[in-house]
C-alpha cells in the first residue's frame, strides 16, 4: 500500500528574510522565544539533535513555561518561519495511516538559528561584563618580557619560541587593557548610582576600595618593572629581530605570490602591538602612559566613592540635597498666589529672562517700571528695540574683507622645541641631583631646585601610595622605569625639612635611597 503524505504534514514555510533569525527579538513574547532557543542550545551541548514540543515545554523555566503546551507549539512554528529552527515530520510515533495527517513535528536548530544565538550570547556577555583590574596579568606580563629578554640574548632567536612568547604577551596585555577599560566604566556607573541599590553599594564599597588600593600598589611596583624591561628590549633594537621572527613564522603558510606582502603586513601588526604595549606603560613625548592615567583614575575613584557614601548618609539623615531643593521649589510654585508671583520666583530661582535684556539699561528699567510690558505682548505692538544698523543690514557684526594671511608658525615651533629640550635637560639634571650614594636621610637631601623637588615629590608619592599600616619599608619605581626609591621609616621621631625656592617641605624623617636605573651600574 502506498501512502501519500499531504501538505498538512510538512513543516511551516520559512520566510525568506536574511535577518529572520533575529525577528524574535522585536515581537511580543520575546522572553519565551529566547528561552526556547536556549533549550535547543542546551540540548545541542548534550548532543541531542531533535526535540519534541513536550520536551521543550518541560525544559522551560517555571516562570516562562506556558500553562498549555499548544503555546509552545505556536512558538516553535514561529521560530521555524523565521529560520531559527527546522521542523521534520515526527514519524517515530506513527501507528496508523491517520497519524500521517496529524501535525506532529520534531524540531532542531538551523545554522542560522545557532549563529544568531551565538551572536546574542556574545552581546549579552559583553554588556554584562564588568571587567576587572588584573594584578595577576601584570605578573604574567613581567614573566613574558623576561622570556623575551632571554630570547633576545641569543644570536639567532628561535622563531617558534619568539612567536609563542609574543603571542602570549599580546593576549595577556589585550586582556588587561580590555578588562581595565570595562572595569573603570562599570566603576563610574557604580559611582553615579545608575545601576546599584543603596544597601548594595554601602556593603560593597569597603571591598571595592580595598581592591582598588591593592591594584594601585601592584601597578606602581610592577608597572615600573615592566617599563624597565620594555626599555631593555628596545635598547639597540633588540626587540625588532623577535618581531620579525614572529612575523616570518605567521607568514610561512601564505601563498608564494603573497609571501613578501604577508610577512610585511604581519611585521607591521606586531610592531603596532609592541608600540601599544610600550605606550601603555611608558610616558613619552609629553604624553602620560595609560598605566599612569589608570592609576590616577583609580586613585580619584576612592574619594569619589567616599563622597557618594557621604551623600547617601546625608540623604538618610534627612539633610537637604538637590532633589529636595527642587521639590521645595515646586511647592513654592504651587503656593504662589498668581502668575506674576510665579514669574518673579522663576527669575529669582533660575536667572532666566526674556531676550529684551539685550538692551536693558537704567533708562530701560525706568521706562519699563512706568509702562510695564507683559510677556504676552506681540512684538508688533511693543516698543521697538534699538539695534546696530550694520547688524540690521548684514545680519552680522563681523566686518567682511580678505581672509587672513597664512601665519608662519616656524618661530613658535622652534620655541616649543627649545622649551622641550630645556625641560628634558632640567629633568636629567634633577635625576642626577636626586640620586643618593647609598642610604641617607630625607633631612640630608639639602635644598632642592623646583625641577628636582617636583621629581622628588613624584617619587615620594609613588612610595607612599604603596605604604600600608604596619609597614616599615617600601620600594617603588617611577612610571617610566628610570628611577627607584627605597623608603624606610625611622623610630627616632625626628623631622625632616627640605628647603626649596617656594618654601619649606617638612615631615617625619625617613631613611631613603634613590637609584637611577638607567646608568647601568650593577651595584645599584
Amino acid at each position: 500500500m502506498t501512502v501519500t503524505v499531504s501538505s498538512a504534514s510538512a513543516g511551516p514555510d520559512r520566510e525568506p528574510d536574511g535577518f529572520g533569525p533575529f525577528a524574535h527579538l522585536t515581537v511580543p513574547n520575546t522572553p519565551l522565544y529566547r528561552q526556547v532557543m536556549r533549550v535547543f542550545l542546551g540540548a545541542k551541548e548534550r548532543f541531542a539533535v531533535h526535540l519534541r514540543p513536550e520536551d521543550v515545554h518541560a525544559a522551560l523555566p517555571a516562570d516562562i513555561r506556558p500553562a498549555e503546551p499548544e503555546a509552545v507549539v505556536a512558538a516553535l512554528d514561529k521560530l521555524v518561519l523565521w529560520g531559527n529552527l527546522r521542523a521534520d515530520p515526527d514519524t517515530a510515533r506513527v501507528t496508523a495511516v491517520e497519524d500521517f495527517y496529524r501535525k506532529r513535528f520534531i524540531y532542531q536548530l538551523t545554522r542560522e538559528g545557532e549563529a544568531a544565538e551565538e551572536a546574542l550570547s556574545a552581546y549579552d556577555e559583553a554588556l554584562g561584563r564588568r571587567g576587572a583590574l588584573q594584578a595577576v596579568a601584570l605578573h604574567d606580563i613581567v614573566t613574558h618580557l623576561r622570556a623575551l629578554l632571554v630570547l633576545a640574548a641569543e644570536n639567532e632567536p628561535d622563531a617558534a619560541k619568539a612567536h609563542l612568547a609574543l603571542d602570549a604577551l599580546a593576549g595577556r596585555f589585550a586582556g588587561l587593557a580590555d578588562n581595565a577599560r570595562a572595569f573603570m566604566g562599570s566603576l563610574q556607573r557604580t559611582i553615579d548610582l545608575h545601576d546599584v541599590e543603596e544597601e548594595v553599594f554601602l556593603a560593597y564599597k569597603d571591598r571595592l576600595i580595598q581592591y582598588l588600593e591593592r591594584f594601585i600598589q601592584d601597578l606602581i611596583t610592577l608597572g615600573g618593572r615592566i617599563a624597565r624591561l620594555i626599555l631593555e628590549l628596545e635598547e639597540d633594537g633588540r626587540a625588532e629581530p623577535l618581531l620579525r621572527a614572529a612575523a616570518g613564522r605567521e607568514a610561512a603558510d601564505a601563498p608564494p605570490e603573497e609571501s613578501e606582502s604577508a610577512e610585511r603586513e604581519a611585521y607591521e601588526r606586531w610592531a603596532a602591538r609592541w608600540a601599544g604595549l610600550s605606550t601603555w606603560f611608558i610616558s613619552r613625548d609629553g604624553r602620560e602612559s595609560q598605566a599612569r592615567l589608570l592609576r590616577g583614575r583609580a586613585l580619584s575613584a576612592i574619594p569619589q566613592l567616599l563622597a557618594v557614601v557621604r551623600a547617601l548618609n546625608e540623604r538618610r539623615s534627612g539633610r537637604s540635597d538637590r532633589s529636595a531643593d527642587f521639590r521645595t521649589l515646586a511647592r513654592w510654585f504651587a503656593e504662589a498666589p498668581d502668575d506674576d508671583a510665579r514669574h518673579r520666583l522663576w527669575r529669582a530661582a533660575f536667572g532666566l529672562y526674556s531676550a529684551r535684556h539685550l538692551t536693558v539699561d537704567a533708562d530701560t528699567l525706568t521706562a519699563r517700571a512706568a509702562r510695564p510690558v507683559t510677556a504676552a505682548t506681540p512684538w508688533a505692538e511693543a516698543e521697538p528695540l534699538r539695534i546696530s544698523p550694520q547688524l540690521r543690514r548684514t545680519g552680522s557684526y563681523e566686518r567682511r574683507g580678505k581672509p587672513r594671511k597664512v601665519e608662519d608658525r616656524e618661530a613658535r615651533r622652534r620655541a616649543l622645541a627649545e622649551a622641550a629640550a630645556k625641560q628634558a635637560a632640567e629633568t636629567a639634571a634633577a635625576r642626577v641631583r636626586l640620586v643618593t650614594d647609598g642610604l641617607t636621610r630625607l633631612s640630608d637631601l639639602g635644598e632642592l631646585d623646583p625641577a628636582s623637588f617636583g621629581l622628588f615629590l613624584q617619587l615620594l608619592g609613588d612610595a607612599l601610595a604603596t605604604w600600608r599600616p604596619g609597614m616599615r619599608h617600601t620600594v617603588a619605581t617611577s612610571n617610566d622605569g628610570s628611577m627607584e626609591i627605597r623608603l624606610t621609616a625611622l623610630t627616632d621621631g625626628t623631622t625632616a625639612e627640605i628647603r626649596t625656592p617656594g618654601g619649606v617641605f617638612s615631615g617625619p624623617d625617613h631613611a631613603v635611597e634613590i637609584v637611577d636605573l638607567t646608568d647601568g651600574d650593577p651595584g645599584r
